[in-house]
């Protein structure tokens, strides 16, 4: 159990970061070398913690952490534990994990040398089973419900690995497709999101984000919501509308210039809806 605690306690220490992280992680470490984080809870793990009819403390150690990291705000330890966990299981969802893979991982992330080995064995842990995935998809999905544009890159980098040991222009294995469908819907991206993904396309979350501050909505607004917000806009900022109020040429421009952005944004919605 030792062990495991250095472990944790560095996984925790490492993605936070400076003395809040230092003193989270060396907490979490006593708590796992003691066994009070791990032991065997009363009526026994719950059965999304048991791999071949085996309790599974890895998996609740990481998922702690994870739930943790989510109420305390630390966007930044979650998505280091999320990451390193989903391109583990990416890697493992159709067979035993090859160097490609492993290479490919390695080569998307820059992480801090003095960090290597504890990403190493987080890594090699969360590559023990697959079915948990979708756990740490949809944490991500409520860390970053306000800005989705990180869990776009991943679902990008996912793509990246499940490729890396295929010649160009081969399908996925059926398994990694239904695995990238399922954490797409878990993260809550829009159709546009997986487009991109899938055709290794970036940049285009940032503008997404822009096109909803554009029409004053928020990202969560509904179909109709969006469809509405832009109607009533171009109506209030329509020149043909405000010519109406004998406003001067510069007024005249910067409607029109208006009414200009708010089509954009609706497109850059609409494409990304598939509406």
């Amino acid at each position: 159990m030792a062990f495991w605690g250095k472990m944790f306690g560095g996984v925790a220490g490492f993605a936070v970061g400076g003395p809040m992280g230092a003193l989270m992680g060396a907490a979490l470490g006593h708590a796992a070398d003691r066994g009070s984080l791990l032991e065997t809870p009363a009526g026994g793990w719950h059965e999304h913690w048991r791999t071949k009819g085996q309790p599974d403390p890895n998996g609740a150690a990481f998922m702690a952490a994870a739930k943790m990291s989510t109420l305390l705000g630390k966007t930044d330890q979650l998505y280091a534990i999320g990451l390193v966990a989903l391109c583990a299981k990416m890697a493992k969802i159709d067979g035993p994990v090859n160097k490609a893979e492993i290479s490919t991982f390695k080569s998307l992330f820059q992480f801090p040398a003095d960090n290597s080995r504890e990403v190493g064995m987080l890594f090699d842990r969360a590559r023990d089973r697959t079915d948990d995935f979708e756990m740490y998809a949809r944490e991500l999905g409520k860390g970053f419900a306000k800005d989705r544009a990180p869990l776009e890159n991943l679902l990008m980098a996912l793509f990246v690995i499940a490729r890396a040991d295929l010649p160009p222009g081969a399908a996925l294995h059926p398994a990694e497709t239904a695995f990238l469908r399922k954490v797409h819907a878990a993260f809550g991206l829009p159709p546009g999101a997986w487009d991109r993904a899938e055709t290794g396309r970036s940049g285009s979350a940032s503008n997404e984000n822009d096109a909803y501050i554009e029409l004053g909505l928020a990202r969560s607004a509904s179909d109709q919501e969006v469809r509405t917000r832009w109607r009533v806009l171009i109506r209030e900022h329509h020149p043909d509308v405000l010519g109406q109020k004998n406003l001067s040429p510069e007024a005249m421009a910067k409607a029109a210039d208006r009414v200009a952005r708010i089509n954009a944004a609706w497109d850059r919605i609409k494409r990304d809806r598939k509406l």
